[in-house]
């Protein structure tokens, strides 16, 4: 009784007298609850290429500045098991192949940047880093979010919102199963088909602000077809793919 009490005086505080007061509100309309552990939420925001030398700008916890990297991680774990329960029983004739692929698609970072600008999440992000945000810092805002609201509500009502807030409000299942947007993919199929001998190349990795940008080339048989950059490797990856494959005259 006494845990309720105190989780509920939390949440009473954090909504009406709080100098954090709009923020949890903007939580509340996310996921439906308003927090108790305010920390947390605020923790899912922080990236880590908003700290200074210092630790500073990152969110103070324990006495220790952090980012949401540990977040992140827990959300990663639970998307990628309630979106597998999800299609095992939506389609309970698909082997295993065909299960990973979909699951795949939905759990990437492209499609959960996507989800996470459709949710407004960059606004969030763009009051806690100061620092240019990327599409791949929002995807990794979202998966920490869904590990913060594992910490404070459990397992069921985490994987509800999961299914209801993320994938049938923003995710066209059947779009992605008649789909293949996966370049790489397509890409390596194709060049085994025809004996050609395919290479993906970091050909430059630097620093812009304060974060790793990497630049990707393409090579066939040796020579350099097509390159692209991004804050993150597998997505310069892809990129640099697809770019290949319209070079190929493969896709338009």
């Amino acid at each position: 009784m006494l845990g309720f009490l105190l989780k509920y005086y939390r949440k009473t505080n954090h909504r009406f007298f709080s100098k954090d007061k709009f923020f949890v509100e903007r939580i509340k309309e996310l996921t439906g609850f308003t927090p108790a552990h305010i920390y947390l939420f605020k923790l899912a925001f922080h990236h880590k290429s908003t700290f200074n030398n210092n630790g500073a700008n990152g969110h103070l916890v324990n006495g220790v500045y952090q980012s949401n990297e540990r977040l992140e991680y827990l959300g990663d774990a639970l998307l990628s098991f309630v979106i597998g329960e999800y299609l095992f029983k939506k389609y309970p004739n698909a082997d295993e192949g065909f299960l990973t692929k979909m699951r795949s698609k939905i759990v990437k970072r492209k499609t959960l940047n996507d989800i996470a600008e459709q949710m407004g999440l960059d606004h969030l992000m763009l009051e806690f880093n100061q620092t240019a945000l990327s599409q791949s810092m929002l995807g990794n805002a979202l998966e920490a979010l869904i590990g913060a609201i594992y910490m404070e509500q459990g397992f069921e009502y985490t994987k509800g919102f999961i299914l209801s807030n993320m994938l049938r409000k923003f995710v066209d299942v059947e779009h992605l199963e008649a789909h293949d947007d996966n370049y790489k993919s397509q890409l390596l199929e194709w060049c085994q088909k025809h004996t050609k001998e395919i290479d993906f190349r970091v050909i430059e990795k630097y620093k812009t602000d304060k974060r790793d940008r990497f630049k990707i080339g393409v090579f066939m048989d040796g020579k350099e077809l097509a390159c692209a950059e991004d804050f993150n490797k597998k997505s310069a990856e892809q990129i640099a793919a697809g770019l290949a494959l319209k070079e190929l005259g493969v896709r338009e």
